[in-house]
């Protein structure tokens, strides 16, 4: 009798465990989907097995001296864009990755087509940049930056790098036009 209860422990442990696949868009603190802050440049075919990747040769190098990998679903689409920590290594971690396919969400709902109210509800807003054509919005908690084109705020703002802007000034129409989460 103490025998099959261990024989259905274990099954019932190894039919849970089996069921937790990682959500393919899923975007969280140390992951991407399947791609972790700990994936190796090499790994990557593996990772994204069924998506093409562009700017690799698949040996040491990148082509082109590019420091980008890009990841293109099979019908063309740009799924990310990342970024090794060392140039050329192909054992090298990925430092940083740009989401540009709007399916990859955070746990918030947080994705490359939502606005700076969507981000500012889900989120506390850590830091905002003033840059030439851009602003920065940064969230520390999920290691993020999302950059809004300068044209989508009031044209008072727009053109005065050494205004330091304000969440409060930001419209909440505002879309996101890059996503980054960066990784140590």
């Amino acid at each position: 009798m103490h025998k099959s209860l261990i024989y259905v422990a274990l099954f019932s442990l190894l039919v849970t465990s089996c069921g937790k696949d990682q959500a393919p868009f899923l975007i969280q603190n140390q992951n991407i989907g399947s791609l972790t802050d700990s994936t190796q440049v090499k790994d990557l075919k593996s990772v994204f097995e069924n998506d093409s990747i562009a700017n690799y040769t698949g040996n040491n190098e990148f082509t082109r001296n590019i420091n980008n990998i890009d990841i293109f679903d099979k019908a063309g689409a740009a799924l990310l864009s990342v970024s090794p920590a060392k140039r050329a290594d192909s054992t090298a971690v990925i430092s940083s990755v740009r989401i540009l396919d709007p399916r990859y969400k955070t746990k918030k709902g947080i994705s490359t087509s939502s606005t700076f109210k969507d981000i500012q509800s889900a989120y506390t807003i850590s830091k905002i940049d003033n840059l030439i054509n851009s602003i920065v919005v940064s969230v520390k908690e999920i290691n993020a930056s999302f950059t809004i084109d300068k044209k989508e705020l009031p044209s008072n703002l727009r053109f005065d790098r050494s205004i330091s802007i304000e969440a409060s000034q930001i419209p909440d129409t505002a879309k996101v036009k890059y996503f980054f989460i960066h990784w140590n």
